[in-house]
């Protein structure tokens, strides 16, 4: 009897280990959680780099690591651009994904090497993420970035007068907050970022699978889903009731777009549980009378396309998409 006596009592001690680590997870601190998610991140942002590696373009020029504040460690960028590139090509910068608690700029950067292919400078930035940071400081760390890459275009070969912000996921969220606040004097003040770009400067927002209204967020999807957005949001706001957090609702830029903010293209994919947002955002932006493109599937597409549908290039869709995205850039505004 003494075997058995011993597995029960293992079971049992495993047991109240997890439901122990569980009440941690939940009530103490977002760490185990977000180790979770990074580590589901990580693998899949590894699977997508590696399956975008048939499709890297030949013959490009490469700035990497450049530290556009030598006072972080986080903030590097990376620089991608065609030895021909056509003077009047605008800059694209882009802002990774991972929920604010994951990635890094090496996640995007096959896409960005494979869209520099198509005729334009991509910029690649790095941010510090949460729980070590909170909001706001991607925002101003990007806002860092493009001065920095403003002061420096002759110096990396870039096109500083036709910006274009773009991002994947949280990294959407960023390049659409910054868009707001170089366009909406109102929204800077209130966000405590200066702009760093005149509103002339900034020619699109390039914008995948994003969230834009986080008070949206986790009203649906189910008991994983709400674990996931309380992880993320009190990991990002530094709070456990983030809806407390001092000047967290800034985050929700749906909310506060102007008239002014840039041409847009958003989309998300059929079966992202994000795709809400995209589509908030679209209607947001249409009420403005902003020009602003939608590329959204019909709910019952085949396959169903979930978030990050776009960095499958091996699929008819995530080919599409990147078309879409080529023509888009292709309509914009050349700079002065």
């Amino acid at each position: 009897m003494t075997r058995p006596q011993g597995l029960f009592r293992r079971v049992l001690l495993a047991g109240a280990l997890l439901a122990t680590l569980a009440v941690v997870a939940w009530w103490v601190t977002p760490w185990p959680s977000v180790w979770v998610i990074r580590a589901i991140f990580d693998r899949g942002a590894r699977d997508t780099a590696s399956a975008l590696e048939k499709h890297l373009p030949a013959g490009l020029q490469l700035r990497e690591a450049v530290h556009y504040d030598p006072a972080e460690a986080d903030a590097l960028l990376d620089v991608y651009r065609p030895v021909d590139l056509p003077a009047a090509a605008p800059t694209i910068v882009w802002f990774h994904g991972g929920a604010f608690v994951s990635g890094r700029r090496g996640d995007v950067a096959s896409y960005l090497k494979i869209l520099a292919g198509r005729g334009y400078a991509t910029v690649n930035v790095d941010y510090s993420i949460s729980p070590s940071a909170r909001y706001p400081t991607p925002i101003r760390q990007g806002a860092g970035a493009l001065a920095f890459l403003d002061r420096h275009a002759d110096e990396l070969g870039i096109n500083r007068n036709a910006w274009v912000l773009a991002g994947d996921s949280a990294g959407a969220q960023i390049a659409a907050e910054l868009a707001n606040l170089i366009t909406s004097v109102d929204y800077a003040r209130k966000v405590g970022i200066p702009a760093p770009l005149s509103a002339a400067q900034l020619k699109g927002a390039l914008l995948y699978c994003g969230v834009y209204d986080i008070e949206q967020l986790g009203s649906s999807g189910g008991a994983v889903m709400a674990w996931f957005v309380h992880t993320v949001t009190w990991s990002y706001s530094g709070r456990r009731d983030w809806r407390k957090a001092a000047g967290i609702e800034r985050m929700s830029v749906a909310r506060y777009v102007t008239p002014e903010f840039p041409p847009t293209l958003i989309t998300a994919g059929n079966a992202d549980p994000l795709e809400s947002q995209s589509t908030q955002m679209l209607r947001a932006l249409q009420a403005l009378r902003v020009p602003v493109q939608g590329f959204f599937f019909p709910h019952d597409h085949r396959p169903p396309l979930g978030h990050e549908y776009q960095f499958n290039l091996d699929g008819q869709d995530g080919r599409e998409a990147l078309a879409r995205s080529v023509s888009w850039l292709q309509q914009l505004p050349a700079g002065p």
